[in-house]
């Protein structure tokens, strides 16, 4: 089981500071959207900062407060610092992730850090710690026209014409100077798609990582003129990217996977099973977190290996989850692999309603359907309406229908972060209803 991050102590990462000569640190922490916010200081001010943390204007941050309570200070969690690769100069720079607490000193409730915190506690005083390990794909682009295009024409796991072989080694240099564990990179089947995975872990770990893995690809592209975007479906008739999410829950007692029992078929435990059940009967309302912008749902489609039905199955890819094969001698590495979630969603927020609702599915012993092994994409609806198999929404606006009335949701995000998100992207689906497109235009215009 991966352990839990080794507390350090300040003086311990003030030699850290001196070691590598750092002459800046950047304090991060990341808004409702996932996106990475910083202040940079001079190590001398970090002790200070350790200790009574650094103020700044939470209303500032879309979501965090409002102006009359806007005060809130970050408290640097100091397990995640790490030297910025590209910042290894005459001005080397770490960072620090940072905790947001409010003037109170106690945790915001806001921040998307605390609200998995939080959950991953309530697994734990369950006695469970939860593992999870991202498979984030992303696209490459070419910024050198009006347009951007994609990087190359190569498909999956091609060598020959995969022009960002070496663009992809210099990202997995940068993700290994992070102290992340990377297990394989290659091309995906778009044309200019890519997968890097690196090792599970520590729920929280692997959300910080997450974090740090976008900003790490985003950087290193730019620094070969190219564009790294997560966007789920960046081109109209190609595959999307996901962020197919492997999950498990390890026994803080036994340390031994908890999603493994020898006596049960297949090897998968009953309690893997009760929270395959909880994430189903949830899947709809969490796509909202999951695939939480417009364009997520243009890859939510059949046609594309992107997952639409509710389902679950083994070693099936066209189930929402699937339970990958493992070895006979590799039983800890049973997982669960939920399949809807895209990269364009906060890693903090997407683990924090996983968790929730399989601990719910625990909890209330909640019993999945039959597995579904056969290509659900060659069902028709009356065959999976009388298999009681669901879709998932087929837009924004309609899993956040789904997701306003799940009370589960709300406990798990809490109610700043709930009523935030819900509102704000009700705005963005009405901003984007609104909109003339050039599918529009290209179709009407001349005809009417």
């Amino acid at each position: 089981m991966p352990s839990a991050t080794r507390p350090l102590g300040p003086e311990e990462i003030m030699e850290r500071v001196r070691e590598h000569n750092i002459r800046f640190i950047t304090l991060q922490f990341v808004d409702i959207w996932g996106m990475v916010k910083s202040v940079t200081i001079p190590p001398d001010q970090l002790p200070g900062h350790i200790k009574s943390g650094i103020w700044f204007d939470g209303s500032s941050v879309e979501g965090f407060a409002r102006i009359a309570e806007s005060d809130m200070y970050l408290k640097p969690a100091l397990e995640t610092f790490s030297v910025i690769p590209w910042e290894r100069d005459e001005n080397t720079t770490a960072r620090i992730i940072c905790n947001v607490h409010g003037p109170d000193g106690e945790p915001f409730e806001g921040d998307p850090r605390y609200a998995l915190i939080r959950v991953l506690r309530e697994a734990e005083d369950m006695g469970y710690r939860y593992v999870t390990a991202p498979e984030a794909e992303f696209f490459l682009f070419r910024m050198e026209g009006p347009e951007p295009l994609p990087h190359d024409k190569a498909g999956y796991f091609d060598y020959s014409t995969d022009e960002a072989y070496e663009v992809r080694k210099d990202m997995v240099n940068a993700l290994h100077d992070f102290g992340m564990q990377v297990e394989a990179s290659h091309h995906e089947v778009a044309i200019g798609q890519h997968e890097i995975d690196f090792r599970y872990d520590y729920a929280l770990r692997t959300a910080d990582n997450t974090v740090t893995f976008k900003l790490t690809l985003k950087t290193i592209a730019a620094r070969h003129k190219l564009l790294a975007t997560f966007m789920p479906k960046p081109v109209y008739g190609i595959n999307g990217s996901g962020m197919h999410t492997n999950q498990s829950l390890f026994s803080t007692e036994t340390g031994k996977n908890a999603f493994y029992d020898e006596n049960e078929q297949h090897g998968l435990a009953k309690l893997a099973k009760h929270f395959i059940a909880g994430q189903l009967a949830h899947a709809r309302a969490m796509s909202a977190i999951l695939s939480p912008l417009v364009n997520s749902y243009k890859r939510l489609v059949p046609g594309y290996e992107a997952p639409v039905y509710v389902s679950w199955g083994r070693r099936n890819r066209s189930a929402l989850i699937r339970i990958p094969q493992f070895s006979p001698d590799k039983t800890e590495s049973i997982r669960a692999e939920l399949r809807c979630p895209d990269p364009s969603c906060n890693p903090y927020l997407a683990f924090a309603v996983m968790l929730k609702c399989g601990l719910e599915g625990i909890k209330q012993k909640m019993e999945p359907p039959d597995p579904v092994e056969e290509n659900l994409y060659l069902y028709d609806t009356e065959k999976r309406e009388s298999l009681g198999i669901d879709m998932l929404p087929g837009s924004l606006s309609e899993a956040l229908d789904e997701f306003e009335k799940d009370e589960l949701l709300k406990q798990a995000l809490g109610p700043n972060i709930f009523d935030t998100f819900l509102e704000a992207k009700r705005r963005e689906c009405e901003e984007a209803r609104t909109q003339v497109t050039q599918w529009e235009l290209d179709k009407y215009l001349r005809l009417y």
